[in-house]
């Protein structure tokens, strides 16, 4: 089932998440839900509280990634069929150069800018079958991971931002969270929601 991204401004957004547990009633369902709503906006990468629910899971599938012609063949390499679930992740190291990269968030429509990010990660976490994991990513797959893993921290890639960019984008996000934009994927409104 196709479900509404909660779009900028929504409080869920701002949470930080809490961690699951295997018993999480219709986790399976929800996760294969997530796959089709971020595959049906045409996202790498989707985050539990963009779905409104405060929890530690989100999924990433870079596979479009690996079409860029601009990248490396090392890098489609390893962005091609890259696909998981991440459940109360944690991020424990991060290294290497910070390098600036144009990013996106469908929770923020045609909003792009360029944000700096450490090359490197190292990222504990628990798959769909709570089986645990302990992995090195770096590059653009390192920063998908990062993005998805901000959104579980209650972090968006706009709080990245220097406080000039912030301003002049102050009225794009306003109109955002109050539906004044036009996309091509079911979204939910906070400033809809509390006039109802």
């Amino acid at each position: 089932m196709i479900l509404p991204i909660t779009a900028y401004g929504d409080p869920v957004l701002r949470k930080k998440g809490k961690d699951i547990i295997k018993e999480l009633p219709k986790l399976k369902e929800l996760i294969e839900n997530m796959w089709e709503t971020m595959y049906n906006a045409s996202g790498v990468g989707l985050a539990a509280p963009q779905i409104g629910l405060p929890i530690r899971l989100f999924i990433v599938d870079t596979t479009p990634f690996a079409d860029d012609e601009d990248l490396s063949e090392e890098d489609r390499k390893a962005l091609d069929g890259f696909k998981k679930v991440f459940i109360n992740a944690k991020i424990t190291e991060e290294t290497g150069d910070e390098w600036a990269f144009n990013e996106g968030c469908l929770s923020i429509p045609d909003v792009r800018e360029d944000v700096s990010r450490k090359e490197t990660i190292t990222i504990s976490y628990v798959d769909e079958d709570f089986m645990e994991h302990t992995a090195v990513y770096d590059g653009l797959l390192a920063r998908v991971i990062q993005h998805e893993y901000d959104h579980i921290e209650g972090i968006l890639f706009t709080d990245k931002l220097s406080s000039l960019k912030k301003r002049l984008l102050k009225s794009k996000l306003s109109n955002i969270s109050k539906g004044k934009i036009k996309v091509d994927y079911r979204m939910r409104f906070p400033e809809l929601k509390k006039g109802r």
